[in-house]
């Protein structure tokens, strides 16, 4: 016994040795790493200014050298410093460097310019021009180094040169609808723009002249005048008196199967038609034509089949049934045989799980098996870090193999968020030519191990992969980490670093964080059409996001927004709709009707998330349906009710909230009008002072630090409990009735009882919201 004690001694000295120099290794000391760097403005001439640099060790301290040009200035100050200048003259470069005592690190070179006036616009056009409006258009200029916040318009008539407006048009966009012209008068039209420092000389005028009016007369008693061989119709011209107008014509217009079928233009109160079925019903009208276009139309005059037959309508031919009826057959065969497929795959799956594969020439399974662990008795290896080492598809392999980025190539940093499923971090990635840019890593936690859990990270990341849009979120690769001990090797999808984080984050910090600040109308607008034209791109690829929020959209440091989070999204092959197979965690309070009630996703439905987002925008973070229960939702939408009216939105805002909820998912408004009118209510905001420049929102350095704050970056189910339920909806209402399809079943699916005891009947989301029951994939 006495032995054995003494034996324990040694032993519990060499493991505290081993502690301490684990410690001393994870915390090896060399020069110091930047962790704030100078950054590149523009300033006013003689205007103070400030710089900012920031680096840490160990070892601590680390004192930080400031460089004006190839000159020092200042005292070496301890990090983190601040540089006050009084102000410059002409443009100037600044840099810092760090030291500790083991050697100096040397900052990125800054460059300071100056501010000065802008440059005129270029390229000015006048397009679109009607009797009494005209659309300018033009290109801005050299900005001067300072955002233009304006562009005055002058309007004149031609030749005398009298101003008859001038216009101010706040940009961007650079364009103007002129309106409240006079008709057929020669105008012109010149442009300047202005920034901070002051306004630009004027553009040489361009002229253009606008059209006369339409014609306000209309043609009377339209009559056929003979009808073998060809059909001749006549009507009562206009009097030269009463038609002030330049006429030009008469045009004739006719409609069979209610599609027009033709038009023609004559001079003269008399037409021929020679290209129409007299086996059909006509129906003809007629306008007054000018420069300007056509004047109202005539009544409606219509020759029946019969007329022309002698009285005897020619009977539709007998067969006209045959295709239709093959079609449905051909139809429904085609479904019989896909259920059985899908049948027999499920049952499959369901006895043996996922170990089998594609079924190879004469019908049997193949059978893939990969060890997830393998043991050495000599001591923990590495797994390679390969895309083969993680048991993932090879159509997913394919799709990665060009975007694989080696482990060694960046650093990991600070921990920016973290979630149920994982993590995400700032990183610095070694580009080729030896510069490091700044990235934010999304990785799995490292007890998620098994190949699925693995599979859907990736597959995220090749959604992504096939993005390139300035406001949706772009791959820049994937790496695995290696691990010992055999185990599967940790997945990391590297993204861009977003320095605001997540926009949901930024509005509610905006709003309620420990040192609130103002976003102008045209910030909140920015972000909507920033988000608008990220979905319009998307749904342009035939991608469905599902899960599109303000929490999923991402603020980088020139306040632009990217949509992300893709982990729900899914490509349309064909058709037009996405039908959700089973029950999954899915967002209730942005979901439309359809996808609540049938499991159905379309850009539709996306459209209808789109308008809570902008519900979330302008209350600034306000979660929607405050006090209602997740459960409730779906009779709440049914019986009319929607989202309330913000206090401060603007009417032609909410306008478009309302269209993006309507029942009907094929009358919402697509995106690119949703863009479009966002564009034009921004535009016809007032001109904002510079002090409040839309674009540039200071939110000081507090601010900046809780934009780094865990959950602004990519989610890994943080999502809010109470936000997210299982599966798809069923109700009765007064008028009419959503249907369910069947959610995941598994062997029991035929011949069984829900535990409800209703034989067959599929459960809705009202009956999982209640329960809070629901099966997942």
């Amino acid at each position: 016994m006495e032995l054995k004690r003494s034996m324990a001694i040694p032993r519990l000295l060499v493991l505290g040795l081993w502690a301490a120099a684990l410690r001393d290794i994870a915390a090896v000391a060399g020069v110091p790493y930047f962790t704030v760097e100078p950054e590149d403005v523009s300033v006013s001439p003689n205007a103070p200014f400030h710089m900012a640099c920031a680096a840490v060790g160990p070892p601590e301290p680390v004192t930080i050298v400031w460089w004006m040009g190839d000159s020092r200035v200042g005292l070496p100050d301890i990090s983190p410093s601040i540089l006050n200048v009084s102000g410059i003259n002409q443009s100037t470069v600044f840099s810092c460097e760090a030291h500790n005592v083991k050697g100096l690190s040397s900052s990125r070179t800054a460059t300071v310019q100056i501010k000065a006036m802008p440059l005129p616009p270029l390229n000015v056009t006048v397009s679109q021009v009607t009797s009494s409006n005209a659309s300018v258009v033009w290109i801005p200029g050299f900005d001067g180094r300072a955002p233009l916040h304006s562009c005055t318009l002058q309007v004149a008539e031609s030749p005398d040169g009298e101003e008859v407006s001038t216009e101010i048009a706040p940009v961007p966009p650079f364009a103007y609808g002129v309106q409240g012209l006079k008709h057929s008068t020669n105008y012109s039209v010149r442009v300047q723009c202005s920034n901070e420092m002051g306004s630009s000389p004027f553009t040489d005028r361009v002229y253009f002249q606008t059209l006369e009016l339409a014609p306000s007369s209309t043609p009377q008693n339209i009559h056929v005048i003979q009808r073998d061989p060809g059909l001749i119709l006549e009507w009562e011209g206009v009097a030269p008196d009463v038609l002030k107008e330049n006429v030009l014509g008469y045009r004739l217009e006719w409609i069979q199967d209610n599609v027009t079928q033709g038009e023609m233009i004559v001079q003269d109160t008399k037409a021929n038609l020679t290209t129409w079925n007299p086996l059909k019903d006509l129906i003809i009208r007629v306008c007054v034509l000018n420069s300007a276009g056509c004047g109202p139309w005539s009544d409606l005059f219509l020759l029946e089949a019969q007329e022309v037959m002698g009285g005897q309508r020619q009977p539709p031919y007998g067969t006209s049934w045959v295709p239709v009826a093959l079609g449905i057959l051909t139809a429904l065969v085609t479904a019989v045989a896909l259920a059985l497929i899908l049948l027999r795959k499920r049952r499959k799956e369901t006895r043996f799980g996922h170990a089998f594969g594609s079924v190879v020439g004469r019908g049997d399974p193949a059978v893939h098996f990969r060890a997830a662990r393998s043991f050495n008795r000599e001591g923990p290896e590495l797994i390679e870090a390969t895309l083969e080492s993680v048991g993932i598809s090879d159509e997913l392999k394919t799709k990665l193999k060009d975007v694989l980025i080696q482990e060694q190539q960046f650093t990991l940093g600070r921990m920016l968020g973290k979630g149920e499923f994982g993590s995400v971090r700032e990183a610095l990635l070694k580009l080729d030519d030896g510069s490091f840019q700044k990235v934010a890593v999304k990785m799995l936690k490292a007890d998620i191990f098994t190949s699925t859990d693995i599979e859907e990270f990736l597959r995220e990341a090749a959604c992504m992969k096939e993005f390139d849009h300035p406001h949706v979120t772009k791959l820049i690769g994937v790496s695995l980490r290696s691990r010992p001990k055999g185990r599967l090797p940790i997945p990391m999808v590297i993204l861009p670093f977003m320095k605001h984080g997540d926009l949901h984050a930024f509005l509610l910090m905006s709003r309620i964080g420990e040192n609130p600040f103002n976003l102008p109308v045209q910030t909140l607008l920015k972000f909507m059409i920033d988000i608008a034209s990220g979905m319009e791109y998307l749904s342009s690829k035939n991608f469905i996001h599902r899960d599109l929020a303000a929490r999923n959209c991402m603020l980088d440091e020139n306040m632009n927004v990217s949509v992300a989070d893709f982990g729900l999204s899914k490509k349309i092959y064909s058709g037009d709709y996405y039908r959700q197979g089973c029950a999954s965690k899915l967002p209730v309070k942005w979901l439309a009707l359809e996808s609540l009630a049938d499991n159905l996703y379309t850009t539709h439905s996306d459209v209808w998330a789109f308008g809570v987002t902008m519900w979330e925008i302008v209350t600034r973070g306000q979660t929607p349906y405050a006090g209602i229960e997740n459960a409730e939702i779906y009779n709440y939408l049914i019986s009319g009710n929607r989202l309330k009216q913000p206090p401060e939105c603007l009417e032609d805002v909410y306008d478009l909230m309302c269209r993006c909820w309507h029942p009907e998912p094929k009358l919402r408004p697509s995106f690119g009008v949703l863009r479009s009118q966002l564009e034009m209510i921004r535009g016809r905001m007032s001109t904002l002072s510079s002090s409040l420049d839309p674009l540039y929102v200071n939110i000081g350095k507090d601010e900046e630090a809780s934009a780094s704050d865990p959950a602004l970056h990519a989610s890994f189910g943080n999502m809010d409990a109470e936000e997210t339920v299982a599966g798809a909806a069923a109700a009765v209402t007064s008028d009419y009735r959503y249907i369910m399809t069947p959610l995941c079943l598994g062997d029991d699916a035929e011949g069984e009882r829900h535990p409800d005891g209703q034989e067959g009947e599929d459960k809705s989301l009202l009956y999982e919201l209640e329960t809070g029951g629901g099966k997942s994939c």
